[in-house]
């Protein structure tokens, strides 16, 4: 199958820069990471999500998932389940291992859904 591949633009902007603070993930009072070199991603009318470099991530609780999906302008998804002590959430992380050019700098990186991770910066 071929995929469509999107250039960003001025109809559908995306940036990426670093993060200028400490940015925490949470579920509960579970530290799910915990990093000082976050990237922001800007994305056209959507919120900016914050990109934790993966290391920063505490790997005990991540359990690979077969779920993946498509973004015209970033690429393949691949997903996390946060394996936590009382239970798992499916698919509650996502990365982009090999990210098309215009955003290659959030490879290595993971992006938490907020209605499931608490992501602050602190």
């Amino acid at each position: 199958m071929t995929r469509q591949v999107l250039t960003p633009g001025p109809d559908h902007p995306i940036t990426v820069e670093p993060g200028k603070t400490r940015v925490v993930a949470r579920v509960g009072d579970t530290v799910v990471a915990d990093t000082t070199s976050a990237l922001v991603l800007r994305e056209a009318s959507y919120p900016p999500v914050h990109y934790i470099p993966l290391g920063d991530v505490d790997p005990d609780l991540l359990r690979p998932s077969t779920t993946e999906t498509y973004c015209p302008f970033k690429g393949e998804a691949s997903y996390y389940h946060l394996a936590l002590p009382d239970r798992e959430l499916t698919d509650a992380v996502w990365t982009y291992r090999t990210p098309y050019d215009a955003v290659r700098d959030i490879a290595g990186h993971v992006a938490f859904y907020p209605d499931r991770v608490a992501v602050t910066e602190e």
